[in-house]
């Protein structure tokens, strides 16, 4: 009995040290311990157990969870795969067969669902608690694309949702507690169309589009959201005639917009249409950024007739 009693005293002495902490201190333990083993490193999980018994609703030590079980989720595998490239990037490893054919392997990343579920609840139960935290909500989007892939669906209605809530809420922002400005907003999602653009799957490509013209239809005279949807049908469709379509229309609004002056001469080369070509080369020549290029557009222009 009495050893029993010593070992409650012992437990409750326990208890009572961390209950005595403050949440920045689990926070300081827990950067100092990520800093020597990493977000999902030995000793981490039962310094958030205890963290999260003393403060439940700490923002955090939910994020400091989520972290930790989406990177415990992931183990990654080399897979040969008859392709150029997977979610964008180059195989890791190249060989050649007895024919002298390309072999390629890709590093693909396998997630647990059950830790991406413990996650996902974490970053759920953080978003609740601050709504308006922008870091949370991006995230979440990142998660779900390194889940998903070459599908993006999820992470799709998610940017989706989000755009919603942006417009039809106007939250105040913060990012890592600091504000954040619409710009800020916009600037995310951008990035997010840019990465659905490099995966180059056909779900990552109507992705793409869906996001591009969910801004549009919020903020229509966004050129950068505009080019995304004419790049989306000049590169994805193949259809010069649609893209260059929306290219002018940016143009009518931004004249010295880049992406929509370079993007038109592509255009209007590979059609051969040489008076088109003609035309945005001589925008060009004036608007390119460096003066290389505008040079390299100057000769180009004077050697068609």
């Amino acid at each position: 009995m009495r050893k029993i009693f010593l070992l409650l005293s012992i437990s409750a002495v326990c208890l009572l040290s961390y209950a005595q902490q403050s949440a920045q201190d689990f926070l300081q333990r827990y950067n100092t311990l990520v800093g020597r083993v990493g977000p999902d490193g030995v000793g981490v999980e039962t310094l958030l157990e205890n963290w999260e018994e003393a403060y439940p609703e700490d923002l955090d030590m939910l994020k400091a969870k989520w972290k930790y079980y989406f990177y415990k989720a992931q183990s990654t595998t080399l897979e040969m795969m008859d392709r150029e490239k997977y979610l964008g990037e180059a195989p890791a490893l190249s060989l050649k067969d007895s024919l002298g054919n390309d072999v390629n392997y890709f590093q693909k990343t396998v997630f647990d669902d059950e830790m991406f579920g413990q996650a996902t609840q974490a970053l759920e139960k953080a978003t609740k608690i601050a709504p308006d935290d922008l870091e949370l909500h991006f995230g979440k989007i990142t998660g779900l694309l390194s889940y998903e892939g070459e599908s993006p669906d999820m992470a799709k209605a998610a940017i989706r949702s989000l755009i919603d809530y942006n417009y039809l809420s106007k939250p105040s922002w913060t990012y890592a507690g600091d504000p954040a400005t619409q710009a800020d907003f916009e600037d995310g999602i951008q990035e997010y169309c840019f990465t659905f653009y490099q995966i180059g799957s056909p779900a990552s490509f109507e992705a793409f589009r869906e996001v591009a013209q969910k801004m549009i239809d919020y903020k229509c005279k966004n050129v950068v959201f505009q080019n995304d949807v004419a790049t989306y049908y000049q590169v994805y469709k193949d259809n010069p005639k649609e893209a260059l379509k929306i290219y002018n229309k940016v143009l009518k609004a931004v004249p010295d917009d880049y992406t929509a002056i370079k993007n038109s001469v592509l255009i209007a080369r590979k059609t051969g249409n040489k008076k088109n070509e003609k035309k945005y080369l001589a925008m060009l020549a004036k608007y390119a950024p460096t003066e290389i290029e505008r040079t390299q557009a100057q000769t180009r222009l004077s050697t068609l007739k």
